[in-house]
């Protein structure tokens, strides 16, 4: 289930998040590209990937920040893109450019702070955008719970793209970090899930201070649950149905690669 777009246009320009998109971007590009060997590659997320240990002895507290704007492949970072373009327009328009950063930041450390609480002395490091994205994700959903978010819809051969709440589309996401969470070690590496899952718990705790301010419930009962201008009217472009063919040799087929994953 990958989301496509918003139906909740901004009323100003996210400077912030061009800034915050393109810084991203262009880290990451340094480093895909100018470290090339292990050793580098080792020696940059030493100085700033966040390691659990190191922060829970005292020292590289920096790498709660800078450890933000590392990204581990282009899936990754385009991924973590991909959340921040779609959800991040509408958390500036709502806060301003400068309050929305710092939103932004302290979502990011916060989230870190609850991975390093789920294993203190993992020496497994940390890198990724997507706990201050789950922050912003967090705010979307206490202030448009309601607001239209087309999405991608793939299951195994059937793709199809609908428009469905966000709620309901950050509920199952969040629904799933809490799964992988109780389901996975986090000192083996793999997903942060408890680094979202965190990130989106400070996101709407940071946001209950605009939201009390626009009226709390009485905010959502006026809007519906909806954002407070007129939502953006998009045709659905559909997902013509793929249906497996059978292969056409003699025999079962075998397949000796690995498994992608």
């Amino acid at each position: 289930m990958f989301p496509l777009r918003d139906h909740n246009p901004s009323g100003r320009t996210p400077y912030v998040v061009y800034a915050l998109m393109a810084a991203n971007i262009a880290i990451f590009a340094i480093t895909f590209f100018g470290y090339d060997t292990p050793r580098s590659l080792q020696s940059l997320y030493n100085a700033y990937a966040l390691l659990p240990a190191e922060v829970t002895a005292g020292y590289d507290l920096k790498t709660l920040v800078t450890s933000t704007f590392l990204h581990g492949s282009w899936m990754h970072l385009g991924g973590n893109m991909l959340f921040l373009w779609i959800f991040g327009d509408n958390m500036e328009d709502e806060m301003g450019h400068l309050p929305f950063l710092i939103f932004y930041l302290v979502s990011g450390v916060g989230a870190g702070l609850l991975h390093i609480a789920s294993a203190p002395d993992s020496l497994v490091p940390l890198v990724g955008a997507s706990g201050a994205i789950a922050g912003v994700m967090g705010g979307y959903l206490l202030l448009f719970p309601k607001a239209r978010v087309d999405i991608l819809l793939i299951f195994i051969v059937f793709f199809r793209i609908i428009s469905i709440p966000a709620f309901v589309m950050l509920g199952v996401w969040l629904g799933l970090q809490f799964i992988g969470g109780f389901g996975s070690d986090p000192t083996q590496g793999g997903v942060a899930y408890w680094a979202h899952a965190g990130g989106f718990g400070v996101g709407i705790v940071l946001t209950l201070p605009l939201w009390l301010r626009r009226g709390g419930p009485a905010y959502w009962n006026r809007m519906h649950g909806r954002p407070p201008h007129p939502e953006g009217r998009y045709s659905l472009t559909r997902v013509p149905k793929v249906r497996a063919k059978p292969l056409n040799h003699r025999g079962p087929g075998r397949h000796n690669g690995p498994w992608g994953r």
